[in-house]
This record gives structure tokens, C-alpha cells and sequence, in this order.
């Protein structure tokens, strides 16, 4: 007689025959996973701080504070790939508009940023110079907590979360998905950036927010506080990988792999994939704007540039060119394509956008799985 089979086509495991299924218990990582989290941990918390503010300049061990800043890029840009796998790699939800919720952490980041300022811009006012060059009295409604530094950090959290929820509430449940679903994301940050260019809405217009001095009362522009930014985003980083290796392996997890597989059959089995779809869509979207919140006051600037197209494609580019559905290959893509830009922009900048597409193209055609299943394949034959 043919074993009885689960929702997800294999056989239940453990238990009496006729039995209630019990779950196999599934480590989050094995030694070899663990050995590697605590060498990144060892290497952003300690290495790191040590080579770039001990080690003398004149030192070829010495990390430069250009690097640091990049790692720090790097770090933010890796977890915006990381966010994109779970919707995109495990539910199989293609988003081309992640580039929203990461502006929008940034922005979120950067309101408090300009408060911190204080009268040391140029018209030494308490208001940011570019409100006070719009000759506005006081600030807009949505400035309210700007001033503190929980209160923004918790919109940088409830706006983009809460956008996403309502974006994906009715999209998912019109059934959108496909082809579609990724235009109109797109639709969404294309319209959200030309919304952010009109210097009414009060967030800088073109130029954006720049110029910063402070993060809670302690200069931005020091070596000690460029290396606890990037140290941050590396340790963020890895919290939110522990976590995503929580989310697929979990029975989550796997009904998420089941709605990317086949979502029709979830349906007839008595899962509701909007709920499912949704929770992990507005996840995403919130771990973009951590990132955002991350990314700007190490860059030093945030402006409607983040939420052009092209930048949510990019996001899309990473998992694809690290190997999607691995969680690891995400975050190799994003040190790759973003390594090869900072190379490629000083030593070729005209020929930059020729090599990400030529990269694309590529690797849908010769590594669909990406670095990461290249590597995989290599480890099997070997």
C-alpha cells in the first residue's frame, strides 16, 4: 500500500503507522555554518576596527577609511539581496520596486539626521537650510518625531512595513502575480520618486537630505563612528540571515516554497497564500528600510535617486547573480556586482551599465543558479 503523503508531496515523517505526522527537527546550521557566522562576526567586530583605527597609514595592513565606507555600502546593499530571496528565491514574488522601502528607511534616517544639525547649517536656524530657503515657518505634520531618534526609528519600521502591507493586501488579493505584479511595483517607485522630487512634500526635493553632522549628539564624520556604522550593518546582516534560515526551514518556510512552486495546489489543500505571500512581502520590505536606515549616514546622503527603477532592479540583479533560493548566494551577488561596480566606475565608468547587463544576460544563460550553484556543482564533481 502507497504510503500516505503530505501537502508538500512527500511522505510524512515519524510517528505509528496511521499516526499523527511528527516534524524532524532541522538545525539552523550546521559547524561548518557556524564556524563561518563566527568568523564574519570576528572579522567585522574585531579585524576590521583594528586594521582601519590602530594599524599605522604608513602599514600595508592598514584598512583605509574609503574601505571601511564601502564594506559599509556593501553590507546595507546585501541585506536589500537578502530580502529580495525571500520573496523573490523562496515564494516567487519578483519585485522591482524594493528600491521604495530602502529610500524610504533612508529618508526615515535622514529626517532625524537634519535635526541633528541643529544651527550649524547655513542659516543657522533649528529648521533645515532647505526649508528655511522655501521660507517656511514651521515644519510639516510628518516632521513630528524627527527630533527623536526612537520615534524615527520607529517609522523607519512602520512606514515602509505599512505601505507594503496595504500595497500587497490588494494586489495579493486580486491575484496579481508574474510579469505584472513586477511592473506595477515598479509603477509604485517610480511614482513615489517623482512624488519625493516636489520640494512641497518637504523632503528636500532634488537635492534630498545631506550635509550631516550628528547621530545622537556624536559627530557622524569620525573614523570611530564610520567603523560602529559598519560594524552595525555587518552584525544586522547576519541577524537577519540567522533569521531568514529560521523562515525556510520552518513549516513557514516551506509553504512559502510551495506557493512559489505551485500555488493552485496550496490552495486546494487549505493554506490561504495570501497570508503567507503577504507577512513575507511586508518582512522584506522592512528589512530594506533597516537597510536604508544604515545606508545613509554612512553615505552621507539620501535623495529620490534611491527609488529610480533602475536601482530595484539592481536588488534583483544580486540574487540573481549569487544564486537565488540559497540565502548565502544573495549576499555573494551583492559583493560581486557591487565590488565590480566600484572598480569598474574608476577604471572604465563609460562601460559600467554594459557590463552589469552583459553580467545579467549571462547568467540567466550559462549560471541560472548563480555563483553559489556554480560552486555547488564544482564541490559534486570534485
Amino acid at each position: 500500500m502507497t504510503p500516505p503523503r503530505s501537502a508538500f508531496g512527500a511522505p510524512p515523517q515519524g510517528g505509528d503507522a496511521g499516526g499523527p505526522a511528527e516534524p524532524v527537527p532541522r538545525r539552523l546550521l550546521g559547524v561548518r555554518g557556524w564556524t563561518g557566522v563566527l568568523l564574519a562576526v570576528v572579522f567585522l567586530a574585531g579585524v576590521v576596527p583594528v586594521l582601519n583605527l590602530f594599524v599605522p597609514e604608513e602599514s600595508a595592513l592598514h584598512l583605509s577609511g574609503f574601505y571601511v565606507s564601502l564594506l559599509g555600502k556593501i553590507l546595507c546593499y546585501a541585506i536589500c539581496a537578502l530580502a529580495i530571496d525571500l520573496i523573490w528565491g523562496y515564494t516567487g514574488i519578483l519585485s522591482l520596486g524594493h528600491g521604495l522601502f530602502f529610500a524610504l528607511g533612508g529618508y526615515g534616517m535622514g529626517m532625524y539626521l537634519m535635526r541633528q544639525i541643529g544651527t550649524d547649517g547655513q542659516y543657522k536656524s533649528e529648521m533645515p537650510d532647505f526649508m528655511v530657503f522655501l521660507n517656511w515657518k514651521e515644519f510639516p505634520w510628518h516632521w513630528a518625531w524627527s527630533d527623536s531618534f526612537i520615534g524615527q526609528m520607529i517609522l523607519v519600521v512602520l512606514v515602509p512595513g505599512l505601505l507594503a502591507f496595504v500595497f500587497g493586501y490588494f494586489a495579493f488579493r486580486s491575484r496579481i502575480k508574474g510579469v505584472y505584479f513586477s511592473i506595477i511595483t515598479q509603477a509604485l517607485t517610480f511614482a513615489a520618486m517623482l512624488l519625493f522630487f516636489r520640494n512641497e512634500t518637504g523632503f528636500g526635493g532634488n537635492n534630498g537630505f545631506t550635509d550631516f553632522k550628528r547621530i545622537l549628539d556624536i559627530p557622524i564624520a569620525t573614523p570611530d563612528m564610520r567603523v560602529v556604522l559598519c560594524v552595525l550593518s555587518g552584525l544586522v546582516l547576519i541577524g537577519f540571515y540567522l533569521m531568514s534560515r529560521a523562515i525556510v526551514q520552518s513549516k513557514y518556510g516551506r509553504v512559502l516554497q510551495a506557493i512559489r512552486d505551485a500555488e493552485t495546489r496550496v490552495m486546494f489543500t487549505g493554506y490561504d497564500p495570501v497570508a503567507y505571500k503577504l507577512s513575507i512581502w511586508t518582512l522584506s520590505a522592512v528589512m530594506c528600510a533597516v537597510a536604508g536606515a544604515l545606508y545613509v549616514p554612512q553615505v552621507g546622503i539620501i535623495n529620490p535617486g534611491e527609488m529610480s527603477p533602475a536601482a530595484s532592479i539592481e536588488m534583483a540583479i544580486w540574487a540573481a547573480v549569487g544564486g537565488r533560493a540559497t540565502l548565502i548566494g544573495p549576499i555573494v551577488g551583492a559583493f560581486f556586482v557591487n565590488g565590480a561596480k566600484s572598480w569598474f566606475t574608476v577604471a572604465f565608468p563609460e562601460y559600467w551599465l554594459f557590463f552589469l547587463g552583459a553580467l545579467f544576460i549571462a547568467v540567466t544563460l550559462f549560471l541560472p543558479n548563480g555563483i553559489i550553484g556554480l560552486l555547488k556543482k564544482k564541490g559534486e564533481r570534485e
